[in-house]
């Protein structure tokens, strides 16, 4: 069987472009795994990023590995990319893991490779196991005991610290090895530390792992390293132009997980996008709000003058970049994805998605006016506070936007996922019975003017839940289910003395977390500002569009919120950099709160 698995590696070498190929000699075998297929893995420019850097070492020879769909089941050994050699050959296994429904795949992976899941029954006979990437930054817990190390936050700046110590200390010796990483700044050896038990109350944990953030991030390339058309972004050269976000929706784990918001130079994007059109004519923009890059008009603009086709992942409408979008009509752009998120102003309000229904409006205008064949909205259902009318006003919006659009319609109306360190990781999710209920409701009262409806399934959404506000608990539960279903899931739970409903319930805000092992640089006493904020929402004390630069308008005490973030930026227009940003005053104390 492994020759056919050969063949099908160099089959997809043999169409990439910036592939690296080293001979193993006197260098760290590394292999970087993405916990998914190739063809999603991919499209994952952070897989690209972090190839980039760890094959920049001389000393240091990497190389791929993704989920093999049925290799389990088939007995096949899984194998590097690159070099065609068994996972257990390498000295260093390293996960990039951006989304939780991954877990399930990368318990797979270390049962197709043949290495004991448990950190605890490894020792130096096996490869060290790394992880990193946003869900797992903000919750480790429920891969805690999988992994020998997990980088919390940002990676790009470790990469030389880790494998110094690496090659400096040997693996000859594990325990010790797992010692001198415990020693880095945000590496979190869970075998070292004890986790938060289940039931605490108030107070800190015994120790925290500060989160990484890249204070420069203009010196790394954060565009594509490899090229290939076996993957969705196949034909794009992705860039991303920004990172971090500081709109301050109370959901978004993204909004939280990149703090502060940093941006890319304007000269750096052309000069990154002159070397990537060798290779693509199109240029994917990446970032979690594109428009909102303060020089994102001239960027369109002069990326059009290079002869550069764009594509971006999603818009923002307050205000929308109407240079931008009509590049992106003119490069061919089919869709144009906007995410109102949620239906009626008062929900969005709530939630702090400050976007008006009247500059959503405009922006379908503006999308019907340059002939975009087809138009997204994406919104979430659940979301804490929301009410039957709320659901209606969502109905009314896209009903709204068909009688404006007239070519294809799509919304997603996917389940909202409570997440850890934001605003609403104390809340409920909301009930499977009322989430596939409103679901429905939708579908129907659209789907009947011709709009398509997109909804993700509301029990796995639960799934999703669970994990991301998991514990320890739950590797034991993945370890023993014998196959990926719903069905198998809740009785691995129920096996082990767990529910979802235990995972999902509200939480009493302020309690100690499982993933307060964590220190994400956002106090808590910050997001019981904002849960506040969101629960006196519809008496109108609410942040403004441009609140990522606030200081104190006088109105509020947003200059207390942001005493407590653990920073204050200096200054209150443009972009956040590092040198914005000086030490936090002491935050004002709140009884019971850490």
């Amino acid at each position: 069987m492994a020759w056919e698995q050969i063949a099908e590696a160099k089959r997809i070498l043999s169409k990439e472009i910036g592939t690296v190929y080293k001979d193993w000699g006197g260098r760290l075998p590394v292999a970087l795994a993405y916990p998914n297929t190739y063809y999603v893995g991919m499209s994952s420019l952070a897989l690209q990023i972090l190839y980039r850097r760890f094959n920049q070492r001389p000393d240091v020879v990497c190389e791929r590995v993704f989920w093999d769909k049925g290799g389990l089941q088939a007995r096949r050994p899984l194998l590097s990319l690159e070099s065609q050699q068994p996972v257990d050959e390498f000295a260093v296994w390293a996960f990039t893991i951006s989304y939780e429904m991954d877990y399930f795949n990368v318990v797979e992976m270390l049962r197709q490779a043949g290495v004991p899941p448990l950190a605890a029954d490894r020792d130096e006979r096996w490869p060290l196991l790394i992880a990193g990437g946003p869900g797992i930054t903000m919750n480790p817990e429920p891969m805690a005991p999988f992994f020998d190390a997990i980088v919390i936050g940002e990676g790009e700046e470790i990469v030389d610290t880790l494998v110094d110590t690496i090659v400096e200390v040997g693996d000859e010796d594990r325990a010790a090895l797992l010692a001198a990483l415990d020693r880095i700044e945000g590496v979190y050896v869970p075998q070292l530390v004890p986790p938060i038990e289940p039931g605490a109350a108030w107070g800190l944990p015994p120790r925290r792992i500060k989160r990484l953030w890249v204070r420069h991030l203009e010196r790394y390339p954060t565009v594509s390293a490899l090229y290939t058309p076996d993957t969705e972004f196949g034909g794009l050269h992705l860039m991303e132009i920004a990172r971090g976000c500081g709109r301050g929706c109370r959901f978004c784990l993204a909004g939280y997980v990149y703090r502060p918001p940093r941006e890319q130079p304007l000269e750096l994007l052309l000069e990154w996008a002159r070397e990537g059109l060798k290779h693509r004519d199109r240029i994917g923009l990446i970032s979690a709000a594109v428009s909102d890059h303060t020089q994102i008009d001239e960027l369109a603009i002069r990326l059009r003058e290079l002869g550069a086709k764009l594509s971006v992942s999603s818009m923002r409408v307050d205000p929308i970049s109407v240079p931008l979008v009509r590049a992106l009509r003119e490069s061919g752009t089919q869709t144009l994805t906007i995410a109102p998120e949620a239906g009626s102003q008062r929900l969005r309000d709530i939630i702090n998605k400050t976007q008006t229904e009247q500059q959503i409006l405009d922006a379908v205008d503006l999308a019907e006016s340059l002939g975009f064949p087809q138009l997204k909205l994406y919104f979430m259902v659940g979301h804490p506070g929301e009410t039957e009318a709320d659901v209606q006003a969502l109905i009314d919006l896209t009903l709204e936007v068909r009688r404006r659009f007239r070519r294809r319609l799509v919304i997603n109306a996917t389940p909202y996922v409570p997440k850890a360190h934001t605003p609403f990781q104390w809340e409920a999710m909301l009930d499977e019975e009322t989430l596939t209920r409103r679901q429905k409701t939708i579908q129907r009262a659209v789907g009947r003017h011709d709009v398509a409806v997109r909804a993700d399934s509301v029990p796995w959404a639960r799934v999703q839940a669970v994990l991301a506000r998991g514990d320890r608990r739950l590797a034991s539960a993945l370890l023993s289910m014998p196959r990926l279903s719903i069905e198998a899931f809740r009785r691995a739970l129920a096996e082990h003395g767990l529910s979802e409903e235990e995972y999902l319930s509200a939480r009493r805000p302020g309690a100690l977390q499982p993933w307060d092992i964590v220190e994400s640089g956002v106090r808590t006493s910050y997001f019981l500002f904002e849960q506040r904020h969101a629960a006196r929402a519809e008496t109108g004390l609410s942040c403004p569009p441009d609140s990522s630069g606030c200081l104190t308008c006088g109105s509020c005490d947003t200059d207390w919120a942001y005493r407590a973030t653990g920073g204050v930026p200096t200054k209150s227009k443009g972009p956040w950099r590092a040198e914005d940003w000086r030490p936090a005053p002491a935050p004002i104390p709140l009884v019971g709160v850490n």
